[in-house]
């Protein structure tokens, strides 16, 4: 019906000659600029729809009869343009799905300035996108959640970010709501049965960073004291939905430290004059909207006893959002193929200033963990490089993935270890200083940091890196004091011949805890490296590459396993493995090196090689022959290490125990209970879980409450799987009702997937929740081929009824599977489903390569790997 009622409104359409003849379906034609909007919505989260009252002030550059504007699935009522002392009728037609508006005017408007008016209403959406709507209890709340093109579901406008203007809202909703946006509220009025709340104007914003939410939301109050950049106390407010009041105060007592870290950082105030941090069930993730940030609930809402993994969580994305504050939103991207350096940037300073704020939580290794998840992506032939020209707005959402996140959040970290701290701050802050309240591209940036560093080769380096698709490969070998050095683009089996690339690669090596460095420029030269002992070719971890060494090398770096710095141990185990999946290292030296880094003291490092080992099982690449081998392995390397520091499930036990050993006793419960089931740490849980459920909430901490409802669901089959589903959709504690749907999904029995499958109908399960479950069936061997089918055959309706964040993860869902032939199927089931949907083609053909590099490896060492475990 959509595609009939677009063509029918193209029909309607005068031509005329100055109109253009394509559609923009990426950025706008230059003939009109917003200067201000005005909003006025109509939100009550109990009905179906939303109402809104838009003008729109433009300079018009030149005389036209028609313009094209943004506005998807918005039923247009009326729709004028004024110019001057004259009101002229418009004619508002949605010309393509994207949300391509084209407006035709009555007669011709001559240059100057313009006010645009509409009336429409239109529906709230059910994921986390546009204006959107969820039930939780008996109450429904509305969020926006807008990146990249889904302002244009809320409002006609320019949903552009190269546009910037003030924004002057009004928000008419339930007497009993709280309503946020950007602008800090300056008064009521009572409009009938509803009142309208409105606020001060905004500073100037593209579409994409404003904000509303609405609901009967608990809310609690606070301030950010003054600080050397801000003289004045910064309002600070945290809102979540009724009942939640308990998991509020950690935010508000947290968030002060890092915004005051941050304006240290940036040299200057909080760019905006008061900050709500909100919490969404269904956010899944996060978004920085100027003022007014909000937040997936299990992100924002915890307490002093939540979970390591969740402060650290809470610390990195809270940093990362607020600093967008500065970087994107006080200067922002002309133009989305510019977005990277948003995200990229936000990505390093989430962790930066994460780790400044809580150092005991250990959250700037994750960095590293993040980047090298990244090369694997990066590694394919199919992708991209970090910054690509996007000329299609269905292509902007492409931008949003682990190159741009974990691959350029590095290639920052890299560029500012080869730079200096100082040198590089004094960039960031120069970038600021020259565009703030304007827009910038990615070349103003590198301008800045070579000016700070006097040195134009950081350019060089760092375009290297966001211009080419890859991971560089070095390959080290020993003549001492000189490394010979070899760079290529790595492969792994399977991938076949890669283009030959060669980056500018600010490369540093410790030997012995003596650090040089040097700038990789060709294919093959020299260096000299100081000091004596072992060589590590990645000091620190921060550089983005992968190293390969002679095997007396590789020998010497794993036996000082232990005493590596945590990104170098990371770095270590990730260059490791790569080249085991490029046809070198052998399966033997990959166990090896697993007890090995067990012995280390950052969990991280500890469990890694481990959790890799798992993955083995988990996708199949070793025979049901010689999985029992593989678990003994697993068993072997991590149970001891789990008794040496003890397991209790109750609530508090381990509290005493340092932030990082309570998170490797999560990691290591959850291998030893799901890959190598040990029966007496699965029979813990399973006690832990029945005791909790029947109400003993002392019984299991928050921290175990995954793997526990795991086992408790795998032990007791559709009965426990069917209650606890129950359980999961009555309640309203975001935290616990994703961790059961996901112990449910993944409990690897067929009977329990199958019936979970047909649930999916279920009115009261969220869209995100949908996807989860299909990924979790599809995770899990021995249900995998249930989740498959149900997804290629649903995965339309699946991707239009939720956000586009989750659409890529759908279309992930599949890297699970191991097999060649397989990823010829599933390219030819999905393909044809992508196409029609619009968005997501990357994505799929990067998962499809994963399955059949897989397959691959699978064929060309699956009996190496086989023979490790079976001794055959």
């Amino acid at each position: 019906m959509r595609h009939l009622l677009l063509g029918l409104a193209t029909a309607l359409i005068p031509v005329a000659a100055s109109a253009a003849d394509t559609i923009p379906t990426g950025r706008l034609p230059d003939i009109a600029a917003p200067i201000a909007y005005r909003l006025d919505l109509t939100i009550d989260p109990e009905q179906p729809r939303f109402s809104g009252h838009t003008e729109i002030d433009v300079d018009l550059k030149r005389a036209t009869q028609t313009l094209y504007i943004h506005g998807r699935d918005l039923k247009v009522s009326k729709a004028w343009a004024k110019s001057g002392a004259s009101t002229v009728a418009v004619t508002y037609s949605q010309v393509h799905q994207l949300g391509v508006v084209r407006l035709d005017f009555a007669k011709p408007l001559a240059p100057g300035k313009v006010t645009l008016g509409f009336d429409y209403d239109a529906p709230f959406g059910d994921g986390a996108a546009g204006l959107y709507r969820v039930k939780v209890g008996d109450r429904y709340y509305a969020w926006t959640q807008f990146q990249s093109i889904d302002a244009r579901a809320a409002f006609p406008g320019f949903d552009e970010p190269g546009f910037k203007t003030p924004y002057s809202v009004t928000l008419t909703t339930p007497a009993d709501a709280v309503a946020v946006t950007n602008g800090a509220e300056t008064g009521t009025r009572k409009a009938g049965k509803m009142v309208t709340h409105s606020y001060s104007v905004t500073e100037k914003l593209p579409t994409y960073l404003m904000a509303f939410a609405v609901g009967p939301f608990d809310m609690v109050e606070g301030t950010i004291p003054a600080t050397a950049q801000r003289a004045t106390p910064l309002p600070l407010r945290i809102l979540a939905t009724r009942g939640q009041k308990d998991k509020m105060a950690y935010a508000l007592k947290e968030t002060p430290r890092i915004v005051q870290l941050l304006e240290a950082y940036f040299g200057s105030p909080f760019p905006f004059p008061k900050l709500d941090q909100i919490a969404s069930p269904v956010m899944g993730g996060a978004m920085e909207n100027a003022g007014a940030v909000i937040y997936d609930d299990t992100l924002l809402l915890l307490d002093d006893g939540s979970p390591t993994r969740q402060k650290q969580n809470f610390g990195m994305v809270v940093a990362h959002e607020l600093g967008h504050q500065w970087f994107g939103d006080l200067v922002t991207p002309a133009w989305w193929d510019d977005i990277w350096l948003n995200e990229s940037f936000a990505n390093w300073i989430g962790y930066r200033i994460g780790d400044q704020w809580r150092p005991e939580l250990n959250i700037g290794v994750g960095a590293i963990d993040e980047a090298l998840d990244a090369m694997n992506i990066d590694a394919l032939k199919v992708g991209r490089p970090i910054r690509e020209p996007i000329t299609d707005s269905g292509a902007i959402d492409s931008a949003f993935d682990a190159i741009t996140y974990g691959k350029g959040g590095q290639v920052v970290d890299m560029v500012e270890s080869y730079m200096g701290r100082e040198t590089f701050q004094k960039g960031v802050q120069l970038h600021l200083s020259r565009h703030a309240r304007g827009n910038a591209t990615a070349d103003d940036f590198f301008r800045s940091l070579a000016e700070a560093a006097g040195d134009p080769r950081i350019v060089t380096a760092m375009k290297g890196f966001v211009d080419q698709q890859g991971v560089p490969v070095v390959d080290v070998r020993q003549a001492s004091p000189q490394l010979s050095l070899s760079q290529k683009r790595y492969a792994a089996i399977g991938a076949g011949a890669v283009p030959a690339t060669t980056w500018t690669i600010p490369f540093c090596v410790d030997k012995g805890g003596t650090k040089s460095c040097t700038l990789v420029d060709q294919p093959q030269m020299t260096m000299t490296a100081k000091g004596s002992g072992t060589l590590m070719p990645n000091a620190g971890g921060h550089g983005y590459y992968r190293f390969d060494m002679a095997d007396a090398d590789w020998s010497a770096l794993i036996a000082d396993a232990p005493k590596l710095p945590s990104g170098e141990a990371l770095a270590t185990i990730d260059s490791l493995w790569a080249s085991f999946a490029a046809g070198g290292a052998r399966p033997m030296r990959l166990v090896e090196a697993a007890g090995a880094f067990a012995a280390h003291s950052d969990s991280n490092a500890a469990v890694d090689s481990g959790t890799r080992l798992a993955e083995w099982d988990r996708r199949g690449l070793v025979s049901p022959a010689a999985r029992p081998g593989l678990h003994r392995v697993l068993l072997g390397t991590y149970l001891p290490k789990l008794e040496a520091i003890g397991f209790n499930p109750a609530r508090g036990a381990n509290g005493g125990d340092s932030p990082d050993v309570q998170k490797l006793r999560t990691d290591l419960v959850s291998i030893v209970t799901r890959e190598a089931r040990d029966p007496a740490t699965r029979g813990k849980l399973a006690a832990a879980a029945k005791a909790y459920l029947a109400g003993d909430a002392a019984a299991l901490d928050s921290a175990f409450l995954a793997a526990a409802l795991r086992v408790h669901v795998e032990e007791g089959g559709a009965p426990a799987a069917q209650a606890l589903f129950a359980r999961a959709l009555a309640s309203t504690d975001a935290y616990f009702r994703g961790r059961a749907i996901l112990a449910i999904a993944g409990s690897g029995r067929p009977e329990v997937a199958q019936w979970l499958i047909g649930q999916i109908g279920e009115p009261r399960l969220r869209a995100t929740e949908k996807v989860s479950i299909v990924s979790g069936i599809t995770q899990t061997l021995a249900t995998q081929d249930i989740g498959l089918a149900y997804l290629t055959a649903n995965f339309e309706k699946l991707a239009r009824d939720t956000n586009l964040t989750s659409v890529n993860a759908m279309l992930s869902i599949p890297s699970a599977v191991c097999s060649v032939e397989k990823a010829g199927t599933l390219d030819a089931a999905l393909k044809p489903q992508v196409a029609a949907f619009g968005r997501g083609a990357l994505t799929l053909d990067r998962t499809i390569e994963k399955v059949r590099n897989c397959g691959a490896l699978k064929a060309a060492r699956g009996q190496e790997i086989d023979a490790l475990f079976t001794g055959k």
